[in-house]
């Protein structure tokens, strides 16, 4: 334990995800030691962010304005949206290169033990935009874990009756460069339920 601020920095460092005590101290160390240009630039950048970034009002993904880039880019297909748990998960369909429509950012996904049901999460504005948009495909890209299989089989039962509404799930099952013998018996599973004819 270290006294006063140190540790208190060190404290409100561990809160933040993917940093655990031994690296919230070494932070806490080097920003000691960092230049006060360095540090007021990270001050700098940390309350621009809290002050100038909002939430797309169309999909709910970060932005500088009330829509994102992806909401005004008026060459990307309006029709196909892909649906994701957080901002992040955007991100990583864009690296792909291989998407062209918009985006959906529910803001989570479904777990009752935590407390997040359909109504914390932007469900209702995916409905909604369902109604009014000429939307023709939602691909659900949630994470293949247990809540995001919850919220994917809830989407599916709520969209399932829309008209000329198709609702597609992202394919998943083994990694590229990945060996058979690795695999769980679930991924496998996968795999073999998702094939297609070559």
């Amino acid at each position: 334990m270290y006294e006063g601020p140190v540790q208190d920095l060190i404290d409100e460092l561990g809160r933040l995800p993917g940093i655990g005590p031994k690296g919230a101290q070494r932070i806490a160390f080097h920003l000691l030691s960092a230049e006060p240009a360095d540090v007021t630039r990270l001050q700098d950048a940390l309350q621009r962010v809290k002050e100038g970034v909002v939430f797309c009002e169309v999909c709910g993904n970060i932005s500088e304005q009330t829509r994102c880039r992806i909401c005004r880019d008026t060459r990307r297909d309006p029709r196909v949206v892909c649906v994701v748990e957080e901002p992040k998960d955007v991100l990583a369909v864009e690296r792909t290169r291989e998407f062209r429509g918009r985006y959906h950012v529910l803001g989570g996904a479904l777990d009752p033990l935590s407390g997040v049901g359909p109504d914390q999460l932007r469900i209702r504005d995916l409905v909604n935009r369902i109604g009014t948009d000429e939307i023709t495909e939602i691909i659900i890209a949630t994470d293949p874990n247990t809540e995001g299989e919850a919220t994917a089989t809830y989407l599916v039962r709520l969209l399932q009756d829309f008209p000329g509404l198709s609702v597609t799930r992202l394919a998943s099952g083994l990694p590229m460069g990945g060996d058979l013998e690795f695999a769980d018996e679930l991924t496998l599973g996968r795999a073999l339920s998702g094939r297609r004819s070559v």
